[in-house]
């Protein structure tokens, strides 16, 4: 689809709704606290109300940094080789400062997951290697949890058009728009008193998780033998949770997920994918991996095998994992049957795995230094990628250190209440 094709707005109301959840209980915004807020230029119809809401809210100042599409496919069109290998480090380094001096930070996604699936794949991996070099000062305020963050979701003409191929536009948009209010509890006659009856759910599943304090899970199911160690310490974490700066905030509007930090140098075993990987423009299907030591030691998949391999070269830690969530097959999204091609939604249609950094804050010691990180287990990349591995087909155990096994899934679901 042409860039410059203009977004249809979807339902007023329901933006409004989206709005408010997204200040009220995605960032827990604080009077007089600034916000950083990026998103594609598509979305300026949930933009303006996100700061119209956050300015209710008390905000101090809402900046809003937005990408164009066709900007974006102008450089791969038109750019000198060179301009690949850079990136707007004065941008992130301010954003840095911001969030140092307590500003919080919410992304709206919603551009198109494909734009660049017909740029120079070797480009693309350039430029994105560039760019999580340049953001990583500001990222890092991010992985610690130093401050209340959220990502929302907007739905964009092309996405739409992704996920829904065979509609017209504004039925595209009009259904991408649906799913998006669902899994975002939006349709609840009260979405912030839903939002904190969920919250309590997956806090009563992350607090169980923590207090068995498994020395790893092991995974069975069709093309997956796979057994995963849990960093020393680690703890789970799942909607709301407290920031460094004593906000209790949502990352992820929607989420479905308990998750926390993977031993780094504790994976054996072979793992297949459950569901395709939309990533920087490019579908990953059929990812099938074998792990030794923690590493990835062979990797392929059925579509987008290079683009999966460039992932993998991207830094030393890029073949290691960062994080493990757990989601029931039963999820919202999962039900919905979509595939979103958007990681917002489709990791929390299924447990998944992320290649890459690790999030500080999955520690019962939130305080740990970098070393004493790294010590326990914890992994350090440039990137911080999710896959799906979960389905109905698919087992897990908690293993203790001597090898006793607890079911925590079966069949994709959880094996008990708590």
């Amino acid at each position: 689809m042409d860039p410059a094709v203009a977004d249809l707005t979807p339902d007023p109301q329901m933006l409004d709704r989206l709005a408010e959840v997204a200040v009220k209980v995605g960032l827990n915004l604080q009077p007089g606290q600034d916000l950083v807020l990026t998103a594609p230029t598509g979305a300026l119809p949930l933009v303006r109300r996100v700061a119209a809401a956050a300015y209710r809210a008390g905000a101090g100042l809402v900046t809003p940094i937005l990408a164009d599409e066709g900007v974006t496919l102008a450089r791969y069109r038109n750019a000198a080789d060179e301009s690949f290998d850079r990136a707007p480090g004065w941008l992130y380094k301010g954003m840095a400062e911001a969030f140092a001096g307590g500003a919080a930070r919410m992304a709206i996604s919603g551009d198109n997951p494909m734009l660049l699936s017909g740029e120079d794949a070797a480009k693309v991996a350039r430029a994105g290697k560039a760019n999580s070099l340049a953001y990583k000062p500001a990222m890092k305020h991010i992985v610690e949890h130093d401050i209340n963050w959220s990502i929302v979701a907007y739905p964009g003409t092309a996405w739409a058009k992704q996920v829904f191929p065979d509609l017209p536009d504004a039925e595209a948009v009009d259904a991408l728009a649906k799913a998006i209010f669902a899994a975002s509890r939006l349709n609840e006659p009260d979405p912030v008193a839903a939002w904190q009856a969920h919250n309590a759910e997956l806090e009563a599943r992350q607090r169980w998780l923590t207090d068995r304090q498994f020395h790893a899970l092991r995974y069975s199911g069709p093309g997956t033998d796979f057994t995963l160690g849990l960093a020393d310490g680690h703890a789970w974490r799942g909607g709301a949770s407290k920031a460094k700066n004593g906000v209790v905030c949502n990352p992820n509007i929607p989420t479905e997920e308990v998750f926390t930090t993977p031993h780094a140098r504790r994976a054996e075993g072979t793992v297949r994918a459950s569901k395709p990987l939309a990533h920087q423009g490019s579908l990953i299907e059929g990812i099938e991996v074998r792990f030794e030591g923690g590493a990835i030691v062979e990797a392929k998949a059925t579509k987008g095998e290079a683009v999966l391999q460039q992932l993998l070269a991207s830094d030393e830690g890029a073949r290691r994992l960062g994080e493990v969530a757990l989601v029931p097959h039963s999820s919202p999204i999962s039900q919905s049957g979509l595939l979103f091609y958007n990681t917002l939604f489709d990791e929390n249609a299924a447990s998944h795995i992320a290649l890459g950094q690790c999030y500080s804050g999955c520690f019962r010691d939130t305080s740990l230094s970098e070393e004493a990180l790294a010590a326990a287990g914890g992994n350090s990349s440039i990137i911080h990628v999710d896959w799906m591995i979960g389905s109905a087909e698919i087992d897990i155990d908690g293993l203790d250190a001597d090898g006793t096994a607890t079911p925590v899934m079966r069949g994709g679901e959880w094996a008990s209440a708590v």
